[in-house]
């Protein structure tokens, strides 16, 4: 079974976020650690990505949600480790009016098709990433695209708990990756 490392986004999903909920039910889950959730710099972020994936045994698949959708992005061209996967939920659009303060080293990710296989998840109604940009996102990136109707940023403010309708699409996407 393959390791799977889970990315949050900006302040590091709660303890009711679904991230975390899988984390708990899930022994093959483990989070990369940046210095700080809260004040995210790019680069810290990627060192954190890299020490994280070169722990795992085989390629890993990655769940990332929010700002580390960005930093997925960023991170793809100059990756120096490979990984199967990965499942991005809810990308915030950098140049939107709605963005994550505190986050720029983030903005202006590369626009680019990611050299591995990736779903992309969106809500219909999400403040930080609307839904033309992640449709965009996801044919820019070579992503499946998969909207889930109104859910807000799909974080624990959407009252998901350990959101089965996500669980089942990351199944379905880790089954594709054989």
């Amino acid at each position: 079974m393959s390791d799977i490392i889970m990315l949050p986004g900006l302040g590091g999903s709660d303890g009711d976020h679904w991230q975390t909920l899988w984390e708990r039910q899930d022994p093959h889950i483990r989070r990369f650690q940046p210095s700080s959730w809260d004040r995210p710099t790019l680069t810290d972020w990627i060192e954190a990505l890299e020490r994280e994936i070169a722990r795992s045994k085989t390629p890993p698949i990655l769940i990332a949600h929010s700002l580390a959708c960005q930093l997925i992005a960023h991170w793809a061209p100059v990756q120096k480790t490979p990984i199967l996967g990965a499942f991005l939920v809810a990308p915030p659009d950098p140049t939107g009016e709605v963005y994550l303060t505190g986050a720029g080293s983030f903005a202006n990710p590369p626009r680019q098709r990611l050299p591995f296989p990736s779903m992309l998840v969106t809500s219909t109604d999400d403040p930080y990433g609307p839904y033309d940009y992640s449709r965009d996102s996801a044919e820019i990136w070579g992503s499946e695209f998969v909207s889930v109707g109104p859910l807000g940023h799909i974080n624990s403010a959407s009252g998901l708990s350990d959101w089965p309708e996500g669980k089942a699409l990351f199944e379905r996407f880790r089954a594709q990756l054989g």
